[in-house]
């Protein structure tokens, strides 16, 4: 009965990250630069309050946007820290994690027939629920601006079926950032145009050289502002996301988020509350360590010659590969066999992460160092 299955969800397939992180593991002395996921445990007061939550049998259902102490700590957050200014009672939604929030975004917003413009190259969690949700993703090519998708790129794709343009800095994979500059001229270009911004903003804790600067605080009535705690407090899979949007959007994301999950895990919630109020700055100690490894790999790469743009934020290097290879995908299984590690290659980013491979260097020192030791030694050969 396979045929009876919705035709958009056959056609999907696994993300190329984790099809590929599936395919190396169980190698033999692997060193695997492939997950964004934070080394760092979750903070010890953060875990304490979720023990605490269970000890004290907070484990029923939640208003379906959260609690509405979580709803005022997390507006206390983005507030504090971007100059966000939402309402907690009906302006913010506390979701299972980012990927529903996007989610839940795009089937309020998207209708069939209307296109999404998103960067390319690009995490590949996006154009799958545009396309269930009947639209077309419409890659905009960033490769020859650093990765960076600005007002001049924005305008060549701009059709009269553009309903939402996809803003996702700090970037995965790249690493790049807008400048506030940047997001300015975006600002002017979208500001008379009846077309909605999808924030992803789950990295914005994690920038070094520069501020976050997010584009909600200009257009706040046509931005929905995705963020979490994954990234920023090293707590992936406690699942806790955080949507921002202005009332007459949010009530409408609100239902297809209580129909989707009725409400964040209770638990979790308590846990998110702690993160957002005692470990509002957590981040910071984790980011200190993070330069000190995005340096120490951008050096390193350099040395073996590749050809890289250092990133600015989250903790990704999106690196063009050496020539000789057929294909991305052909240069990191020959990086697995011949030199024992794994990176994700650059068509799993849309078409436009074609030649390149990205590296995480959300790993130790000690695996960094190894791992890049592995890589030059390959490259030498």
């Amino acid at each position: 009965m396979e045929h009876l299955i919705n035709n958009q969800v056959k056609q999907l397939e696994i993300s190329g990250i984790r099809k590929f992180f599936n395919m190396v593991a169980g190698t033999k002395d692997m060193i695997s630069f492939t997950i964004g996921q934070p080394d760092f445990p979750t903070p010890d007061h953060v875990k304490e309050a979720g023990k605490r939550a269970i000890d004290n049998n907070f484990t029923s259902y939640t208003h379906n946007a959260g609690t509405i102490e979580l709803r005022k700590a997390a507006a206390d957050f983005v507030l504090d820290k971007y100059k966000l200014t939402y309402d907690p009672e009906n302006e913010v939604i506390i979701t299972t994690g980012a990927s529903e929030a996007i989610d839940i975004t795009f089937r309020t917003i998207l209708e069939e027939g209307t296109e999404v413009i998103l960067p390319g190259p690009i995490y590949p969690g996006y154009e799958p629920i545009i396309r269930m949700c009947g639209a077309t993703p419409v890659h905009a090519d960033t490769r020859d601006n650093e990765f960076r998708l600005t007002a001049s790129i924005i305008k060549k794709y701009i059709t009269d079926k553009t309903r939402c343009i996809v803003i996702p800095y700090p970037s995965n994979p790249t690493g790049a950032s807008l400048t506030r500059e940047e997001i300015i001229d975006i600002v002017d270009l979208l500001k008379d145009k009846e077309i909605f911004i999808l924030a992803d903003e789950i990295y914005s804790e994690l920038v070094y050289d520069q501020a976050h600067v997010s584009i909600g605080t200009f257009l706040r009535e046509k931005t929905i502002v995705i963020n979490g705690l994954s990234k920023s407090h090293s707590m992936t899979g406690w699942r806790i996301g955080m949507l921002f949007a202005p009332q007459y959007l949010a009530q409408h994301i609100l239902k297809v988020h209580q129909y989707n999950v009725s409400c964040a895990t209770s638990i979790s919630q308590m846990a998110a509350y702690e993160a957002l109020t005692a470990g509002k700055d957590d981040a910071v100690s984790m980011k200190e360590e993070y330069i000190i490894r995005r340096d120490y790999v951008y050096n390193r790469l350099c040395q073996m010659g590749f050809d890289i743009v250092k990133p600015d934020g989250a903790f990704y290097f999106f690196v063009k590969m050496p020539s000789g290879y057929t294909s991305s995908f052909d240069f990191a299984i020959k990086l697995v066999e011949q030199a024992g590690v794994a990176v994700v290659p650059g068509s799993a980013f849309s078409e436009f992460g074609e030649g390149y491979f990205r590296l995480s260097f959300a790993y130790s020192m000690e695996t960094l160092s190894e791992g890049l030791d592995r890589m030059a030694k390959f490259l030498s050969k």
